[in-house]
């Protein structure tokens, strides 16, 4: 196995088979659909070892080993942790995540990538179940590590991996972000795909200008989402809307977000608006800048409205549709719509617009659809596609995932539990999250299936600040290690 360059800066961590291995998978591309590279390693790795490793034509990876001696009676354990990050970078970064690794950096306490998303959601999952795996000496009963693709897209690896091979009915998903917090339960959810079509007409001798809202923190779509941060797509729409109520404008670009489940941190627009009104254009924009700062001056307090002069623009979109295309945004649903009224500060349903783009013959934009009751999230989406149908667009749904519902009675938990009062001395806390996890997948898949999930300290993740605490991830290898041991 290719050692890459940059392990050295690992050589002092502990346990230093994780870190190494974490390393190795963050020296290639692994974005959401371009999870070749990694299926790789993972597949070599296990041909090393002399493990049986099964590949499927998504890329999925499922590696079997054996007891240790002792526990060769007990029931199999699948492992499990997905391949695929969210990549995320600054405007400046020259990497290229299609193509590139991650430029890791570390001082001890945290892992970071510069100038780019850190991609520990997941791999640091993959990492410590390779490193289980290459211990020979560590106790444990007979072990089904299962590495799924495009988690983060709809979960689409999960959905198309045959499980017939897998005899396990006990799932440590470790996919979850907080020390000390057990997940048992998560939302299911939806992507919704968004288009209107527009007609564009000669620009002509308009003045334009480039308006651009950033300076947001932005943020994961789901674990985040009651944060009370701002949507730069939300935003960009109700302030233009606002604009075109008093002058006549026309759009000519109009882009913002990066992915579904991120909460976008900018979005930029060009507009074209007649000599007369651009002081009256410059000065309604000044005043949302006002307005944007005193509204999210606790939750994105570094938010800022710019406008400054374009070059011309050829064509733009015509008056009427333009009011159209501003009309459907305003109308739109975002964010939190109903919290739960059984579990205190839970949300139980929401929506982000991931991704809006203008092009020259229709405005496209996706949305991220989340609850843990299902009739809430089919109302959710008849709303986003009644308001798009209603101003004359399409709508399309997929990568709908089911919900995973707590189970009351869970021998697992029991089992996780106690080991990490064992551990720490402390009592885990046991959750649902209003995120998607694969779990409700594999419930669906294996039938009477029991799972779990946990994971390190994970800090802002899906964004260029996301960090993976050293310390955090040491204490969970060791968690999942005694977890084997107490498994006889």
């Amino acid at each position: 196995m290719r050692k890459d360059s940059k392990m050295n800066i690992f050589e002092k961590l502990e346990p230093r088979k994780v870190f190494e291995y974490f390393s190795l998978l963050s020296s290639v591309p692994h974005g959401s659909g371009n999870t070749k590279f990694i299926s790789d390693i993972c597949q070599s790795f296990a041909e090393e070892l002399g493990l049986t490793c099964l590949r499927d034509s998504l890329n999925n990876v499922i590696i079997f080993k054996k007891a240790s001696p002792g526990y060769e009676d007990c029931e199999p354990v699948i492992l499990q942790g997905h391949l695929d990050m969210v990549c995320a970078k600054d405007e400046d970064c020259k990497i290229d995540m299609e193509k590139e690794g991650l430029d890791l950096r570390c001082d001890g306490q945290w892992i970071w990538a510069e100038g780019t998303s850190l991609g520990g959601d997941n791999a640091i999952a993959v990492a410590v179940i390779m490193a289980i795996l290459a211990d020979n000496g560590l106790p444990h009963p007979p072990i089904e590590a299962v590495f799924t693709v495009d988690e983060e897209t709809g979960m689409d690896g999960a959905k198309g991996l045959d499980t017939s091979c897998l005899k396990g009915r006990r799932l440590i998903n470790l996919d979850s972000e907080e020390e000390g917090i057990f997940t048992a339960g998560c939302a299911g959810g939806a992507r919704v795909n968004c288009s209107l079509p527009v007609r564009c007409e000669n620009a002509g001798d308009a003045r334009f200008f480039s308006v651009t809202i950033d300076g947001l923190l932005g943020g994961h779509s789901g674990v985040e989402i009651d944060k009370c941060r701002a949507s730069a797509n939300r935003l960009m729409g109700r302030m233009l809307f606002d604009i075109g109520e008093q002058i006549e404008l026309r759009l000519c670009s109009l882009e913002g977000g990066t992915l579904d489940n991120v909460i976008p941190k900018n979005a930029v627009a060009t507009v074209a608006v007649a000599k007369e009104d651009c002081e009256k254009f410059i000065g309604l924009t000044e005043k949302y800048d006002a307005i944007y700062k005193n509204e999210f001056a606790t939750s994105d307090s570094g938010i800022c409205v710019k406008a400054e002069p374009a070059e011309h623009c050829d064509a733009a979109v015509t008056a009427a549709d333009t009011k159209r295309l501003l009309s459907c945004l305003i109308m739109l649903p975002y964010h939190v719509q109903e919290m739960s009224a059984d579990i205190k500060g839970l949300v139980q349903t929401s929506l982000n617009m991931g991704v809006l783009k203008l092009y020259s013959d229709r405005l496209t934009f996706s949305f991220a659809v989340r609850s843990s009751v299902t009739s809430q999230k089919e109302e959710l989406i008849r709303r986003v596609r009644a308001t798009v149908e209603f101003c004359g667009g399409e709508v399309s749904v997929h990568g709908d995932y089911p919900a995973w519902q707590y189970a009351k009675v869970s021998p697992l938990r029991d089992t996780v539990l106690d080991s990490y009062k064992r551990l720490t001395g402390n009592e885990g806390k046991v959750v649902a999250i209003h995120a998607g996890l694969e779990c409700g997948l594999f419930i669906e898949k294996l039938p009477g299936l029991d799972c779990i999930s946990f994971g390190p300290d994970l800090r802002d993740v899906h964004s260029t600040r996301e960090r993976l605490s050293v310390s955090s991830t040491a204490r969970m290898y060791d968690l999942v290690c005694e977890i084997l041991r107490s498994m006889k």
